[in-house]
């Protein structure tokens, strides 16, 4: 029998509406129509014209026979174009498929086929890539070229370039919400370090809320600068293409990631916020200190990756920039979790304060579940921080599932939770802090020893720019840690002289065996390429 709240009260169009980013951009068109929504060197853009842009696109693309559910490519830089398409495509009804730039042509080959992409818009840069990566099709998609004048030239590939092609749409185009807010909104691939990668689906609710959650838990104040060192074709740029939107803030875009253009534009233009991997903020903390002068501002960063080194945490504090902790995956729409800070943790001393700020921390406010389970049988470890299991995620900002295939999203969801493939501990505080990837635990002499705790060593060394340890073969103890470090410019230190420092702060079982130097391979969003590493040191160590 129905009870007295649920009879004659039912959904309408007066109170339910799909939740879809595209509501966001919407509104803040209307409210703030003169306020700058992008910066691109010369070029700058109203929220209003950025609304109108991004429906002409979707009108066009409509035009061109994109529907419900037809995929849209797009292989661009953080350039206008690209913060249009986080619109546009979506308005369309298209599913938005943002390509990594630093892929090779058969894996960008492998994504247009495997996303059966309609359209594929490309900015000239990435033609060399682009022009093999089509040839390789069976079916070719229509391409669109993105002809930006601070790209460092390429091909023409398409048909039109994007500036025509959008002026053939309809700037006043009535874009509709979804259907269904579970709809497909974007198409993210992970990596793939091993075998293709795999397709992940977001959808508008997602968006939406982690877009807010974005806001809420960096406490973003209205009309915020955010300055693109992140790739926005990374989930998404971490859905900020979005909050931008909802924030009615500024995109100041940039092309490349480096320490002068980043602090140039941070210097020029107020930049109140950025994101990035580890590696991005070490590059500033390193940057000659000539770069740094005139910021005087409040710059607020979030870092992201399994355990930002401590050396980031305290040289960014140093700086003066207020850092956050981030983490999440692509299957979790970027950040799904934040290290939610403490007042009274301001007074404690930079090293405890570092080592609180550096964990993995708790759920992010749209996300509804965040734990470490044992994943055989799922149940939750107890709050000691010494018993490790798998972190594990659960709601509203988790995929929908991985594109044409059921199999590994099954595996994905076992138990009624998103397994990471991360493990961690539960600290008394219920704060998550994790000790490694479960392919990244080195195992020696039936001891597990964490890569994260001997790399967070070697980078309290002065001379340490960047580092990663994975295992190598040991006949003696099945496998040791094998270090990869890049050493700061100028500077000079020896292998004998970091595993003693090492050995001077860790069990002496897990200070590394071997220490290599060079520079360490990462891809296009900062991220140490673990895999190849351990290519390495099993071919290396081999040799010798």
């Amino acid at each position: 029998m129905q009870n007295a709240y649920e009879s004659h009260l039912e959904k309408s169009e007066a109170n339910y509406t799909p939740l879809t980013p595209l509501s966001l951009i919407a509104r803040t068109a209307f409210v703030y129509p003169r306020h700058t929504s992008v910066i691109h060197g010369e070029r700058r853009y109203t929220w209003a014209e950025t609304y109108e842009r991004s429906r002409r696109l979707a009108s066009a693309l409509r035009a061109a026979g994109i529907g419900t559910g037809d995929t849209v490519a797009v292989m661009a830089s953080n350039t206008p174009e690209m913060v249009e398409a986080h619109f546009g495509v979506p308005m369309s009804g298209g599913v938005l498929n943002t390509l990594n730039t630093r892929l090779d042509a058969e894996a960008i080959a492998f994504m247009l086929q495997h996303g059966d992409a309609k359209v594929l818009i490309s900015d000239t840069e990435f033609s060399s890539t682009i022009e093999p990566a089509l040839a390789r099709l069976a079916v070719r998609p229509k391409v669109i070229d993105i002809d930006d004048p601070q790209a460092p030239g390429g091909k023409r590939l398409g048909e039109l370039d994007y500036e025509k092609f959008i002026a053939g749409g309809d700037p006043a185009f009535e874009w509709k919400h979804p259907a269904d807010e579970w709809q497909a909104i974007s198409l993210n691939y992970t990596s793939g370090t091993t075998g293709n990668p795999k397709g992940v689906v977001y959808h508008h609710r997602g968006a939406y809320l982690n877009a807010l959650s974005n806001i809420i838990d960096w406490g973003m104040p209205q009309h915020a600068v955010y300055l693109w060192t992140l790739p926005m074709f990374h989930c998404n740029g971490w859905c900020f293409a979005w909050t931008m939107a909802a924030n009615a803030g500024t995109n100041v875009c940039l092309r490349r990631v480096e320490a002068k253009p980043i602090l140039d534009a941070i210097r020029a233009h107020k930049v109140s916020h950025y994101c990035g991997a580890p590696i991005v903020h070490a590059m500033l903390i390193n940057a000659p200190e000539e770069l740094k002068k005139g910021i005087s501002h409040k710059v607020s960063c979030l870092v992201a990756a399994a355990a930002p080194p401590a050396s980031v945490i305290e040289g960014m504090q140093r700086m003066g920039f207020d850092i956050t902790h981030v983490y999440g995956l692509t299957e979790t729409y970027g950040p799904a979790a934040v290290c939610a800070k403490h007042a009274e943790w301001d007074a404690l001393d930079i090293g405890r304060r570092t080592e609180r700020n550096g964990r993995q921390g708790v759920r992010y406010t749209c996300e509804e579940g965040m734990t470490v389970m044992d994943p055989e049988t799922m149940t939750e470890v107890p709050w000691d921080g010494e018993t490790m299991g798998e972190i594990m995620f659960r709601g509203n900002i988790t995929m929908k599932g991985y594109l044409k295939n059921p199999k590994a999203t099954d595996e994905a969801f076992a138990g009624g939770w998103f397994h990471s493939g991360d493990l961690a501990v539960m600290q008394a505080d219920g704060y998550v802090k994790i000790k490694d990837r479960s392919k990244d635990v080195i195992i020696s002499g039936g001891e597990n020893i964490s890569s994260l705790e001997v790399e967070d060593t070697l980078y309290r060394h002065p001379a340490v720019l960047a580092a990663a340890v994975v295992a190598q073969p040991d006949p003696r103890w099945g496998e040791t840690p094998c270090a990869f470090v890049e050493i700061k410019p100028e500077v000079t230190v020896t292998e004998a002289e970091l595993i003693e420092h090492c050995r001077a702060h860790l069990a002496r079982f897990k200070a590394p065996k071997r220490v290599i130097f060079g520079e360490l391979p990462k891809t296009s969003t900062g991220k140490i390429q673990k895999y190849l590493l351990r290519e390495r040191a099993k071919s290396t160590h081999a040799i010798e």
